[in-house]
């Protein structure tokens, strides 16, 4: 017996499955031993949460793979952004080195949807549908999936995959549950400290003649994090037809303070074996406070690194305060009605961004600066005299206020129907519904721009820039000069009538207002035919768009009322084989319909003699068909390797194009736009392995490896009109934001005390934006990243946990460049961050 147990313990060193994506602290649930003097500690940290996910994953009928909170109610990273990118084909983009939005096997951000409790979730910023998932605290989740093929009873609306995020619910617990944190963090570029604290509890209470059978669960979290980020950029400003030589360069210094608020109230009734209700409610609030004081330069003629030549010099700050806040409510229940099954939801949710009083003021220099010159290409420093960084040198120019407001709010109404039967002696299911959703988008601005000072009595005495500093910027790449203080700025326009400055056509041009009303219906038949499952069906989705908003036209303001009708058909075949106890085999086909951004489909625009940019109301949506097949084997506990094919027809891809030299703008320079690309393919392979390694001797006893590698490549043609020739021009290139390969890397041990945590993400570089259609030198792409990050965790008692966090331990930078590596757009680094933390938990 003990030689057949070691074998079977050794068969289960073997490649896994799921990423392993996930790891969380170690908490104590203690036992007393039969003598009662013993005290029995079970660890629940991350091989409990890996397999708790793993099992999930296992029965689940989709491609999925999902991070689960552990027993102390907290995701391993500090969002849920930064907890979703230890999955398998997952990464994320990142804003000041703080994880923002998701990406699914390499594709971007805008083709994912998010849902918090089966509700979807609309986007807070103007231009995206993607939900910038740093707005959500990660101590308001349960569990965390991400969903890459999609069943005919789901949402159609993701290419990447469906990110479901599920909120607390005391069924998730026995008994009463409570936790409390508090942590510090230390940001290593700029030396701040910033504090964090979240809270979690739940308990069952026993309504009518039920026992346990009503749950209350909420969830807090609020944090006020300081830190910065210094930076050097040129836009993608090279002249490659002479040289190549550089046109401008910009310093940049950020002073960021974010400030996250979150609360999640939830409540769940389950009278009887046979049906449950729930209300789920989560309020999220993100204040993000940015100050950016900027030195540029802009030369005369183009230089290459070395020469030198005169150049035109300025100073800017820009500062800001954004205010996203989401707000979601879920009520729904589930009822069995004999061989029926009835589920109903209604879902209410809204995103918004605030920016109350944004500044953004310009000095130019008095002179031209003479003898400038840099040094690299990929990392440009700047040569040039002290004058530069004096504040005599330069005077006020221009001062732009704004304030803007976008609201996105989603109504949605489901119902499902399924009903169980034998079909010739095989379990089956034949499951129908709908869903009614209503989204309504829209964006309020306003803009002052002041300017010509001398016509409005002020003298350049006043202007001088000496007026407005306030000390030395601290900027990590060099010298940089005194910064720029936006109170003084303020004092001396407060002396003037704004009025006077309202710019009506930024104003104007940027409001608008989108419907997208969506109506949606399915079928779908579920067979188990021995070890086989099948699901096949079919869903319908008619959209309903409407965009309502203003252009100008050489001075002349037009409304804009578009709108545009289109449905779909889509077909599904899911297919899961058990090959052993251990082994089942996954094929599936789907259809997705992923509408462009709100940002492409925004109804102003603005024509100005020869030159034009404008939105396209009434672009396509993405359409794709995919196909997915793949193999789970199951390593026992916290155990499993994967291997998963997919591939993807798409069209109807949205890029941004120059239009000028076609159509109706044949006599434009200019007419930027978005188009729908010609058609895309995009295939990959996603491999995964996860392990515990509890059949080795002590200390070995405690190991876990987790790792997953992403390949992907895309073909995507794009067209267009040679503004010299008129001539029709095609390019092949990749999707846009899309990496060819993502990984993750995790070694971690724990036993009754300590869990520590040694992980690695990666990610390729990918295409950003696409330049003119006869200009790849200026497409933009982001250069590859590697993040490692390291945790420790170590129990005081079993009630209270001792934590230790290192972030971006490799000081890992942000690289964009313009069509070759060697040529810079931005280049911006942060430092890294330590946390230390205290948790008090019972459960």
């Amino acid at each position: 017996m003990q030689l057949r147990r070691l074998t079977s313990r050794h068969a289960g060193f073997r490649l896994s499955a799921l990423a392993l994506a996930i790891a969380a602290a170690p908490v104590w649930a203690a036992e007393e031993s039969a003598a009662g003097a013993t005290e029995h500690v079970e660890v629940v940290g991350q091989a409990a949460s890996m397999d708790k996910a793993l099992k999930e994953q296992r029965r689940s009928d989709s491609v999925q793979s999902t991070v689960h909170a552990d027993g102390v109610a907290q995701l391993p990273d500090e969002n849920v952004a930064e907890a979703a990118q230890r999955l398998p084909g997952v990464s994320i983009e990142r804003d000041q080195n703080e994880g923002r939005f998701v990406s699914v096997r390499g594709l971007g951000p805008d083709l994912n949807s998010v849902t918090i409790n089966g509700t979807l979730v609309p986007a807070p910023e103007s231009g995206r549908r993607a939900v910038a998932l740093d707005v959500l605290p990660a101590e308001l989740v349960q569990s965390l999936s991400v969903v890459k093929t999609l069943t005919p009873d789901m949402d159609a609306n993701s290419l990447g995959g469906t990110i479901e995020v599920e909120s607390l619910s005391a069924f998730d617990h026995d008994g009463l549950f409570y936790t409390l944190s508090g942590e510090a963090s230390h940001d290593e570029n700029t030396s701040e400290n910033s504090p964090k604290f979240s809270g979690a509890i739940s308990q069952r209470f026993s309504l009518g003649d039920g026992i346990d059978n009503f749950g209350v669960a909420a969830a807090y979290s609020w944090s006020d994090r300081d830190f910065g980020s210094d930076n050097v950029e040129t836009g993608g400003g090279w002249d490659f037809a002479e040289g190549p030589r550089l046109e401008e360069a910009e310093l940049r210094d950020y002073e960021i303070s974010r400030e996250r608020t979150g609360f999640g109230l939830n409540f769940d009734y389950r009278p009887d074996d046979y049906s449950s209700y729930y209300l789920r409610t989560l309020y999220s609030r993100y204040q993000d406070s940015e100050t950016r004081n900027a030195a540029g330069v802009e030369f005369a003629d183009p230089l290459a690194p070395g020469e030198t030549g005169e150049a035109e010099g300025w100073r800017e700050l820009k500062e800001r305060k954004e205010i996203q806040t989401i707000r979601s409510y879920v009520l729904g229940g589930e009822r069995l009605l004999g061989p029926w099954t009835l589920k109903g939801q209604v879902g209410y949710s809204r995103s918004s961004e605030n920016t109350p009083n944004g500044l953004n003021a310009t000095f130019e220099g008095n002179d031209d600066f003479e003898d400038v010159g840099f040094s690299s290409r990929s990392k440009p420093h700047l040569n040039i005299g002290d004058a530069f960084f004096a504040a005599d040198s330069f005077s006020l120019d221009e001062v732009e206020r704004s304030k803007s407001r976008t609201t996105d709010t989603e109504h949605n109404l489901k119902l499902d129907l399924a009903r169980d039967y034998e079909l010739s002696g095989h379990a089956a299911q034949v499951k129908f519904g709908g869903k009614l959703s209503r989204r309504d988008k829209d964006n309020d601005t306003d803009v002052w721009t002041y300017e010509d000072f001398d016509e409005h009595g002020l003298s350049d005495e006043q202007l001088a820039m000496g007026n407005f500093t306030t000390g030395s910027v601290d900027y990590g790449l060099g010298n940089f000069g005194p910064g720029l203080s936006a109170g003084r700025i303020e004092s001396l326009l407060g002396g003037l009538d704004r009025d006077d400055f309202y710019d009506e056509e930024e104003s104007r041009v940027n409001d608008y207002d989108m419907r997208e009303d969506i109506d949606a219906a399915y079928l779908m038949h579920t067979l188990d035919i021995g070890d086989l499952r099948v699901i096949a069906g079919m869903r319908y989705e008619r959209t309903r768009f409407e965009a309502r908003g203003t252009g100008i036209r050489d001075g002349s303001f037009e409304g804009i009322d578009e709108r545009n009708t289109y449905d779909h058909w889509l077909p599904g075949l899911h297919l899961r084989y058990q090959l052993g106890r251990n082994t089942q085999l996954r094929a599936a086909i789907s259809h997705s319909v992923v509408r462009p951004t709100f940002g492409q489909l925004a109804p102003g625009f603005v024509i100005d003699g020869d030159e034009a940019s404008f939105g396209n109301p009434n672009l396509s949506p993405l359409e794709s068909r995919n196909f997915d097949l793949g193999i789970e084997h199951y390593l026992g506990r916290a155990g499993v390797v994967s291997a998963f094919l997919f591939y993807k027809d798409i069209d109807n891809f949205a890029y941004n194009t120059d239009l000028a030299g076609s159509g109706i703008w044949a006599d434009f320079d200019e007419a930027n736009t978005y188009a729908n690309g010609d058609r895309a393919d995009l295939w990959g392979l996603e491999l995964a392995w996860s392990q515990k390694f509890d059949w080795l001797p002590a200390p070995w006893n405690g190991l876990l490896v987790g790792s997953n590698l992403t390949f992907t490549h895309s073909d995507a043609s794009i067209s267009g009109r040679d503004p010299e020739t008129g001539r029709t021009l095609h390019r092949d290139i990749d999707l846009p934001n899309q990496s060819k390969r993502v990984g993750n890397l995790m070694l971690g041990w724990e036993d009754d005390r300590l869990s520590l945590r040694l992980s690695l993400n990666y990610k390729s570089d990918y295409l950003q934006e696409v330049a003119g259609i006869d200009d790849e030198d200026h497409d933009l792409y982001v250069d590859d990243q590697t993040f490692v990050d390291f945790s420790a965790r170590y129990s005081l008692t079993r009630n209270l946990q001792l934590s230790f966090e290192a972030q971006n331990l490799t000081d890992e930078h942000y690289y964009v460049y313009s069509g070759h590596r060697s040529f810079n757009a931005q280049y911006e680094e942060y430092g890294p961050t330590y946390k230390l933390g205290l948790t008090l938990v019972n459960f």
